[in-house]
């Protein structure tokens, strides 16, 4: 492995570990729950923004459910499933969330004036995928996908492809991928329903997709088992392409799992179902995130992005009332106030990758000022409310933050 390979920066930074005890599975450290929970907290604002309503769903069911979605003959193999001795049926963790979002919007009779339904989750899934396929954070037994399913009219879906798309690319800058490729993947050989609704499905999704003014490849036969998709292809700071974002047209599972709404004829009708998700595993997009950046993650992102160091004990005062003011201010900052000279506290927040740096001495204490370092070797000294409100800025998401 080498030096930017994800497992050694999650090693080094101090952010996850796995061990034999739980193979393909991840043991998150402070700092690594803490990117995160970051990522998901800006993906459910940007979903929530999009107008998807977040969910929760279960992670054991009963196996029949499976067998009636089609997933248990499609991924039977890496399901993980035990014997419920006392009901006396097959029970299954969950390998994906689909048929469970279904489940939600079948507890009522909708109206097509409700339509499009829009569900999102951070959803848990596990697969029993083989030992040697394991790889740190790319493959894992136990991942966390953004699932988000919307249930819409076939005149909608346009509109709603076009709306994942805008989400996606908004995303995708923020994250530091401002370009990628899109594929569209069409019928497989093991697959549900009939030839002529494939033909409708494909035709659909093309046609949506150029409506969203995107160009695109054919993937013959990699289409889900239920319908075409969209993929959409990453390249990263190692000219490696990475298929993350997808969203798939799905006429099936509707009707195999009794989906329906009420018309505008009063008619009771199926729903179409769009199944998407931007990132995919978020294990995966976070060691795609780290090897990108080499693990200088944007300051936005960043566990600790800023480190509040002391000169000497006499200025710890001074830089706690800083540290409030960060806090207050929304910034993730950690205060090193060891007994150490500045020079080796700079060294150790590089090391920690931390992207800024506020060295606090007497004078700064005596002027009400703050120095800031940044990883680009800029340095300003600024007022404490001034210097606060720049690093505010400088800490928010490129789409919402404004030019330094």
């Amino acid at each position: 492995m080498n030096d930017i390979d994800h497992r050694v920066l999650g090693n080094k930074l101090d952010l996850f570990h796995q061990q034999e005890e739980g193979p393909g599975m991840v043991f998150w450290h402070p700092r690594g729950w803490e990117l995160y929970r970051v990522l998901e907290d800006y993906v459910r604002a940007r979903m929530r923004r999009a107008g998807f309503r977040e969910i929760r769903t279960p992670q054991l069911l009963a196996r029949s459910l499976w067998e009636k979605s089609g997933h248990w003959e499609k991924f039977g193999a890496a399901m993980y499933s035990l014997a419920d001795a006392e009901e006396g049926r097959a029970l299954c963790l969950k390998p994906m969330s689909c048929p469970c979002h279904v489940q939600v919007f079948n507890q009522r009779v909708r109206s097509y004036r409700e339509l499009p339904v829009r569900y999102s989750e951070f959803g848990a899934c596990h697969r029993d995928e083989p030992s040697g396929s394991l790889e740190g954070l790319k493959r894992t037994r136990a991942f966390v996908q953004d699932d988000a399913h919307v249930f819409c009219a076939h005149e909608h879906i346009e509109a709603e492809v076009g709306r994942f798309c805008s989400l996606l690319r908004m995303i995708y800058a923020d994250l530091g991928f401002p370009a990628f490729k899109v594929a569209l993947a069409t019928r497989p050989a093991l697959r549900a329903g009939s030839d002529q609704l494939w033909d409708h499905a494909e035709e659909a999704l093309a046609n949506a997709a150029r409506a969203a003014g995107l160009e695109f490849d054919v993937l013959d036969a990699e289409g889900a088992f239920y319908g075409p998709k969209l993929e959409f292809h990453l390249m990263d700071s190692r000219a490696r392409s990475w298929q993350c974002g997808t969203i798939q047209l799905d006429f099936v599972l509707p009707e195999r799992l009794d989906a329906e709404f009420v018309n505008e004829r009063n008619e009771r009708a199926r729903p179409v179902m769009l199944h998407h998700a931007v990132l995919g595993s978020m294990e995966r997009f976070i060691a795609m995130l780290l090897e990108h950046h080499e693990g200088w993650l944007p300051v936005w992102l960043a566990p600790e992005q800023v480190v509040v160091a002391t000169i000497s004990d006499a200025n710890v005062a001074y830089a706690q009332e800083l540290m409030q003011a960060l806090d207050d201010a929304g910034l993730r900052a950690w205060l090193d106030s060891r007994p150490e000279r500045l020079e080796k506290k700079i060294v150790d927040a590089r090391e920690k990758q931390i992207p800024i740096l506020v060295a606090l001495g007497s004078r700064d204490e005596r002027d009400r000022t703050i120095s800031i370092r940044l990883r680009d070797g800029k340095q300003s000294t600024l007022a404490f409310a001034e210097g606060v409100e720049y690093l505010r800025l400088a800490a928010l998401a490129p789409s919402v933050s404004p030019r330094l």
